[in-house]
């Protein structure tokens, strides 16, 4: 092998093999250079727009969501809907008038009873020996009412053959007049101890049921004309027809009046609706609760309603006469807003932007309220909207804002 000197050899190189040139480096380089520029273009190119999407992505979820309700006509009848009550036509509970100890009951609640049915008795021992000795008292009368009337016409006779003196005479018949009065005294007692005598037959008033009964046999029967002292022993309810009484607010007064359609629902027959017929009202507002005590018929010929039942009553109400169709409209109660400047309600405006207006509210029919004025018939009425909304407020309608929304939006950020 050759070497430059002794201890270092020189390599060997191939004659054909051709040597870079500086050219081909610089090239080389400078590609390199490029391709790396351009990696991160497109990297910060792709960033900036992801983050741009981010960005009106975020801008549109910022902007509140709305749903949006049309005003309805307010002068079509009106269905009102209010909780009643449902009592019997006539109700009586029923006292013993007279002491004594219960007999016997012959009917139990739920039984159906014709007026003047018995439905208990009491044994009386007290009241029959007064009545006895009534009776005594006055046979003692009448005996000395007889003994005075023959004596007086005894001496009438004598006064006509001037044996006696006329004083004497009268005296005689005045006597005979005393124990007569005697007689009319006793036989009114007698009388009205078996009066009290019949009300230890306890009867029915009159065609019900019987509701409640409150004693039992050997129970003792107090009877007075103290509350305390007096014994309740049954109730007895009329339930046909049944009494239905519903408290209606007086802003919806002035509409119920005789003539309209009303209709009720208990909570055991769900789905079942029973007529009624509107009686009469109290023509007063009561001062608690500020509503008007409303009377109703209901028929129960079927026996299906139940006395203190709880109903609720539908009412379909007529437009007033002095209010024109589209003269008021209804919204939602959910749509108002109450505020320190008044109740408003939240408009969508041109470029869903919102528009606050004050209005004036008319009655409140529950899950609708009239509006009298500050709204139009073609206005979109906001339902629903945030405590925070705010006139000029950009907003949306569903869940998803249209592209040009966003790009405006992502402008004005």
């Amino acid at each position: 092998m050759p070497t430059d000197d002794a201890s270092h050899p020189r390599p060997r190189v191939a004659p054909d093999a051709p040597r870079p040139s500086r050219r081909a480096l610089k090239i080389a380089g400078l590609i390199a250079v490029g391709l790396a520029v351009v990696i991160v273009i497109l990297g910060v190119a792709g960033r900036a727009s992801q983050s741009g999407q981010i960005k009106s992505w975020t801008t549109a979820q910022a902007i509140p969501v709305v749903s949006v309700v049309t005003p309805t006509g307010g002068a079509a009848d009106r269905v009102l809907v209010f909780p009643g009550t449902i009592q019997a036509y006539y109700s009586a509970s029923i006292f013993a008038r007279v002491p004594g100890y219960l007999h016997a009951w012959y009917t139990d609640i739920g039984a159906h009873v014709k007026a003047g049915q018995l439905l208990a008795t009491i044994d009386t021992p007290e009241l029959d020996a007064e009545l006895i000795q009534a009776k005594a008292n006055l046979a003692t009368a009448v005996a000395n009412r007889n003994l005075a009337e023959i004596t007086a016409r005894r001496w009438a006779g004598l006064l006509k053959e001037d044996a006696v003196s006329r004083q004497e005479a009268d005296e005689k018949t005045g006597a005979f007049e005393a124990t007569t009065a005697q007689v009319n005294a006793a036989k009114a007692n007698v009388d009205r101890l078996q009066a009290m005598k019949a009300f230890a037959r306890i009867v029915a008033p009159f065609n019900g049921i019987v509701t409640a009964r409150r004693t039992d046999v050997g129970a003792l029967i107090n009877a007075g004309a103290g509350a305390t002292t007096a014994t309740e022993l049954f109730d007895v309810a009329q339930v046909q027809p049944l009494r239905l009484y519903v408290n209606v607010p007086q802003a919806d007064s002035a509409g119920i009046r005789p003539g309209i359609s009303a209709s009720l629902t208990v909570p055991e027959y769900p789905g079942q609706v029973f007529p009624a017929k509107l009686a009469t009202t109290s023509e007063a507002v009561s001062a608690s609760s500020g509503t008007v005590l409303v009377e109703l018929l209901v028929d129960n010929s079927q026996g299906l309603l139940k006395v203190g039942d709880y109903a609720q009553v539908k009412f379909i109400v007529p437009p007033r006469p002095d209010i024109q169709q589209g003269a008021v409209l209804q919204v939602p109660s959910s749509a108002l807003l109450f505020r320190k400047t008044g109740t408003q309600l939240a408009l969508l405006g041109p470029g869903e932007r919102v528009r606050v207006v004050r209005v004036t509210v008319g009655r409140d029919l529950g899950q609708t309220i009239e509006i009298t004025s500050g709204l139009q018939a073609n206005d979109r009425v906001i339902d629903n909207p945030p405590d925070s909304i705010a006139d000029g407020e950009l907003v949306r309608i569903g869940g998803t804002a249209p592209a040009r929304k966003a790009t405006g939006a992502n402008a004005e950020g």
